[in-house]
């Protein structure tokens, strides 16, 4: 375990805290009471969070790396610089949002083992607020103008339709295992996106290197959906927002890079300004507007 250094972790629990200090250890006191099946390690990225969060962690879980940043990396920087100090075999990105309420990680590193092709394996996700019910069995994918998609199983019950595995086409950001090996092959995760669509672009990289993307429902956390941003926050409408255009530039040729621009400006953006207006939400309709200026102005990572 974690808290015996003498001994090398094979996994290495990563996760990025900012201002969510009692569901990070909330996290950590799940890993620390369930996981009994292989040598690990738990390094907390502490994202500049107010208070002294991150001395707050180390003061009170010393078997945990923390590592404090002095500025908001966001979610693929904090991760990066996570994996960047790890020590095990295998990584294990996961929200600090998120809980363990069984030990399945062997059944994670065989499925990594069973076909090299494969770079990073997903659990099956459920929603905390109510744990029978599914966030995560697979992505569909995302549409090639409008940059839709869908999370298969979302808001099912978990019956058991969701308990066979099989390939996605993308990564599930809240949990993300793989080999740390992997990384010379796919690098790190792409940092111009700070929030969202970070982990879609990873798993393009994904693909365009053979590699793959493997759901497996044998092993299962338990994610508090948007706790730490909000589900209509001026941040994550604002990151949504610029974010989709950046990801189009990235990952869209010719006709089809064109096409979803297009329809960020000209259809997704002013449908979405009418809703806020409806809604008297007018803090969301200077967020998703800073979103598009931002993304014309600065073009961060395009």
């Amino acid at each position: 375990m974690s808290k015996n250094n003498r001994i090398k972790p094979l996994v290495s629990f990563i996760t990025v805290n900012y201002n969510g200090y009692t569901d990070t250890v909330e996290l950590i006191q799940s890993i620390d009471r369930l996981i009994h099946t292989v040598p690990y390690e738990i390094i907390v990225v502490d994202n500049a969070s107010n208070n002294n969060e991150g001395k707050l962690l180390k003061a009170n879980y010393p078997f945990v790396k923390v590592i404090v940043s002095d500025k908001n990396l966001g979610f693929a920087g904090g991760n990066n610089l996570g994996m960047k100090n790890a020590s095990g075999t295998y990584l294990y990105l996961i929200n600090n949002d998120t809980y363990f309420k069984s030990d399945s990680i062997p059944k994670l590193i065989s499925r990594l083992e069973s076909d090299k092709r494969i770079a990073i394996v997903c659990p099956k996700i459920i929603f905390a607020d109510d744990e029978a019910t599914i966030q995560f069995a697979g992505y569909t994918r995302l549409s090639g103008i409008t940059l839709r998609n869908n999370l298969i199983g979302f808001g099912e019950k978990d019956l058991g339709k969701y308990d066979v595995g099989g390939y996605s086409p993308y990564a599930h950001g809240a949990a993300m295992f793989l080999e740390r090996e992997t990384l010379n092959t796919i690098g790190y995760i792409p940092e111009c996106y700070f929030l969202y669509y970070e982990e879609l672009d990873w798993s393009e990289i994904i693909y365009k290197n053979n590699r793959l993307i493997y759901y497996e429902p044998s092993s299962t956390i338990f994610h508090k959906e948007s706790r730490s941003t909000g589900r209509s926050s001026k941040l994550k409408i604002y990151y949504l927002t610029r974010n989709r255009l950046i990801y189009a530039m990235r990952n869209r040729k010719g006709f089809y890079k064109i096409g979803s621009v297009c329809y960020q400006f000209l259809l997704a953006f002013p449908k979405a300004q009418i809703k806020y207006l409806i809604g008297g939400r007018f803090d969301l309709m200077r967020a998703s507007l800073r979103g598009v200026k931002d993304f014309l102005y600065k073009k961060e990572g395009v």
